[in-house]
């Protein structure tokens, strides 16, 4: 049996997209269900100030590496701060979100969706590939490359 080549992606191969066109966190897919992985994993960037909405995953667990930046995770009635260096973990069917506060700098993260939300049809990675594409400028690439 012979196995596939390794999938190897740069920060030039992806696009960053914006779930809804007024978002404030965009969100650029590393490797998902596509590539043969039960597994996304994206560059995720916010905006300052920025935060996704209230959000759940029934089926996932997922995981943030902050590269740079701080912000606040909301998970259910929980409330912690972060910085770089640090790793969250969300459970599955927590309702989150994370908010910016690096007041007037991005925060940065690596986020890996373990198991991905099977119940959304096509999984988180397509909802996100259905986005609006956008653009990463100089400050993004300097943080992510």
């Amino acid at each position: 049996m012979t196995t596939p080549p390794p999938i190897l992606r740069h920060l030039d191969d992806v696009a960053p997209q914006l779930i809804s066109p007024s978002d404030t966190v965009k969100l650029a897919l590393l490797a998902g269900p596509a590539d043969g992985s039960s597994t996304s994993v994206f560059f995720e960037v916010w905006e300052p100030g920025g935060s996704q909405p209230d959000n759940s995953h029934p089926e996932s667990t997922e995981i943030f590496v902050i590269l740079s930046g701080t912000g606040r995770a909301h998970s259910d009635k929980h409330v912690v701060d972060l910085r770089a260096g640090d790793a969250l973990v969300l459970p599955p069917n927590s309702v989150h979100r994370i908010v910016n506060t690096s007041g007037t700098e991005r925060l940065y993260a690596v986020t890996v969706m373990a198991d991905d939300d099977g119940a959304l049809p096509g999984g988180f990675a397509e909802l996100v590939a259905k986005g609006t594409v956008t653009e990463w400028d100089a400050t993004d690439r300097a943080v992510l490359s």
